[in-house]
């Protein structure tokens, strides 16, 4: 148990970085690359085997065939034809090798004869200055894995959820890559999940804020229904991100539960410590669904009452209006014989109650609220 105590330390040294700039996400395959195969190598006895030049995949089977231990490969968006060579020397089920190919799949594990087939869905928080209605939150990419006796191919999808920083610390603990195949999928998987909290932990901040915005009494010089905008485009970020988390718990529950012939029993137990914090990653944003539709509804909730505002001067002020218009309209009918016409006193009489009229009406409005 000795090799395994500090795995927790080994695979998750540190919070996953969010930024692009960050270690985790510099490292894709250049346009300019002749091969996907972004890397190739032996493992025996936990250790890296090696070589002058850099090995095919072709090469690291027949290493691996004679001398024992197993092969790591792992590729960036290959096409079908390049990779259909490993797929014929390692002997994975062309369905699998399809959705490997096409990707745009949801988080999944199939069994095969001799492999397992694990599509994990990597996601990144995308920094912004402001968030607005056409802000990017997250971005997704895959990460699928082959999981056989003496092979794990790892083939990625996107343009972040590099697993280098991933291989080289597991390459410092050779006790642990021992274990085989098993060890670095559970690497990647604690990985992937530690990436869902850490963005998770971004998206908060987000909502927090558009929440505290919406909440702020008196704020002004921001355009109506702006609100609305942040939050739905919010929602939509929150439902991509619902896409790669929940799929995933029952993947891993089978693989921290269910006895399987390639999965370590030393590592097994601890898929059961990954579930757990899927679990949570899943709850935290089932919370945001129904938090931003709660913030969606106040903030639609104070348009109505601004509206209902609106309406109300708008009919204070039509209310007032109508008054000198009722006298202007009567007197200004121009008949000689109306009572009062060539009273001396008549309009400046008729002006005042005008005014004193107008003004009891404006006040009585103004103490009910409506103005």
């Amino acid at each position: 148990m000795s090799m395994i105590r500090d795995l927790r330390a080994v695979v998750r040294p540190s919070r996953v970085s969010l930024r692009k700039d960050g270690g985790t996400y510099d490292a894709t395959r250049s346009p300019g690359a002749a091969t996907a195969v972004v890397d190739c190598a032996v493992y025996r006895d936990g250790r890296r085997i090696e070589t002058e030049t850099a090995l095919t995949p072709h090469e690291a089977v027949r290493l691996v065939r004679r001398d024992g231990g197993f092969v790591w490969i792992g590729l960036h968006e290959p096409t079908e034809a390049e990779f259909s060579g490993i797929a014929s020397e390692f002997g994975l089920h062309p369905l699998a090798v399809e959705d490997a190919v096409q990707a745009h799949q949801r988080p999944k594990l199939e069994r095969y004869d001799d492999s397992l087939f694990t599509v994990f869905k990597t996601i990144h928080y995308v920094e912004h200055d402001q968030l607005d209605a056409n802000s990017e939150v997250v971005e997704s990419g895959e990460v699928m894995c082959f999981t056989g006796r003496d092979f794990f191919i790892t083939v990625r999808h996107g343009g972040q959820g590099s697993l280098r920083a991933l291989r080289h610390r597991l390459q410092d603990d050779p006790e642990l890559l021992a274990k085989g195949p098993s060890a670095v999928l559970h690497a990647i998987a604690d990985h992937v999940v530690d990436g869902y909290i850490a963005v998770a932990d971004a998206v908060q901040d987000d909502i927090d804020e558009v929440e505290t915005e919406v909440f702020s009494p008196g704020r002004k010089g921001a355009p109506r229904g702006s609100d609305a905008g942040r939050i739905y485009q919010l929602k939509r970020e929150v439902l991509e991100f619902k896409r790669a988390v929940s799929p995933l718990l029952r993947p891993m529950q089978l693989l921290s539960e269910r006895p399987m012939r390639l999965i370590d029993p030393d590592i097994q137990k601890y898929f059961r410590d990954v579930a757990d914090h899927l679990a949570r990653v899943q709850e935290q944003v089932l919370g945001f669904d129904e938090l931003l539709n709660s913030i969606l509804q106040a903030n639609l909730a104070q348009a109505s009452v601004a509206q209902n505002e609106d309406m109300r001067k708008i009919t204070s002020w039509a209310a007032i209006i109508a008054v000198p218009t009722m006298v202007c309209g009567v007197y200004g009918m121009n008949f000689d014989h109306m009572p009062e016409l060539h009273w001396r006193y008549g309009y400046p009489v008729i002006l005042g109650f005008t005014v004193v009229v107008c003004l009891g009406i404006h006040r009585t409005l103004k103490r009910n609220g409506w103005l």
